[in-house]
């Protein structure tokens, strides 16, 4: 076995502790079936769908099902966790609703454009290796676990708080959030579908205001799902507030932000249209255009 392979496998052990963690600090104080906390017992089923797709996704050789996948473990996980908790509230039904109307919407629109697009460049490489490829997938099962940690909390504790200002605002946070990140994703497929803008980049609408829209509403929604789920919290559970500082940095600093920017500037670096977009407009939080202020 090669180095390379050998730190592909440990990295996978250090993701499943990772979420090992979060299991048992989101657990305290969490309802049980059958002497094992709901809220762990979710967790590895995030981990294990992952792992049963993957084993189609290597034999294939195929991504296609990779984001859909996630979508589906969204909504399967907190459904579940509200299903076997035997208490449930507004709140509860609050952040189980969220969670599943984002996924569904994200879920479909990601499937769509690789449906369109025939692959996910991303996985071109990692798709070829057996440990890359089961290290991503595994991944994605964390991504899944930290996203969700707030509003597991919330369903599966057996601490109820009755709706509040938290709530409210949480649930105002979230609105934001899910109306930029859908806008922005809708005008980027229409921009797309125009025969006439064929190799070009998207620069109108909420595209003029944010280099990257669709990922400051993401950040924001589950924003909005961390406001919720604070007055829940308690103990070892604070752990969860990992969820939009876990998405913050993995959109800003690892697959997000960085790849797309980095493939934008190999397209279209050094054209002046472009070079004047960037300088002009906001890596990430939508603001007006410098030109314009």
């Amino acid at each position: 076995m090669s180095k390379e392979n050998i730190r592909y496998y440990i990295g996978i052990l250090i993701i499943i502790l990772l979420g090992l963690g979060v299991a048992l600090a989101g657990s305290q104080g969490g309802y049980q079936l059958g002497g094992l906390p709901i809220y762990g017992l979710v967790i590895g089923l995030a981990f294990v769908i992952q792992w049963v797709v993957f084993v189609h996704a290597f034999w294939n050789k195929t991504e296609k099902y990779f984001d859909l996948t996630g979508s589906v473990t969204y909504i399967t996980v907190i459904l579940l966790a509200v299903i076997l908790s035997p208490k449930k509230d507004l709140r509860s039904w609050m952040v189980v609703g969220m969670v599943s109307v984002w996924a569904l919407r994200l879920g479909t629109f990601l499937f769509q454009r690789i449906k369109k697009a025939g692959e996910d460049r991303r996985f071109r490489d990692i798709k070829k290796s057996f440990p890359r490829f089961l290290q991503t997938w595994t991944l994605q099962g964390l991504w899944v676990t930290f996203s969700l940690a707030a509003a597991l909390v919330v369903v599966t504790s057996q601490k109820r708080v009755p709706v509040d200002i938290f709530a409210v605002v949480g649930l105002l946070v979230w609105l934001f959030g899910f109306g930029i990140e859908a806008i922005a994703d809708r005008q980027k497929s229409i921009f797309r579908k125009d025969p006439t803008n064929e190799g070009k980049f998207i620069k109108n609408g909420l595209w003029s205001w944010s280099r990257h829209p669709n990922y400051f509403g993401e950040i924001v929604l589950w924003i909005g799902v961390m406001i919720i789920a604070l007055p829940v919290l308690e103990g070892w559970q604070w752990v969860a507030l990992i969820s939009p500082i876990f998405i913050t940095i993995l959109l800003t600093r690892v697959s997000g932000v960085p790849m797309l920017e980095k493939r934008a500037d190999e397209k279209w670096g050094g054209q002046d249209e472009y070079e004047a977009y960037k300088s002009r407009t906001s890596v990430l939080i939508p603001l007006p255009p410098k030109g314009d202020q």
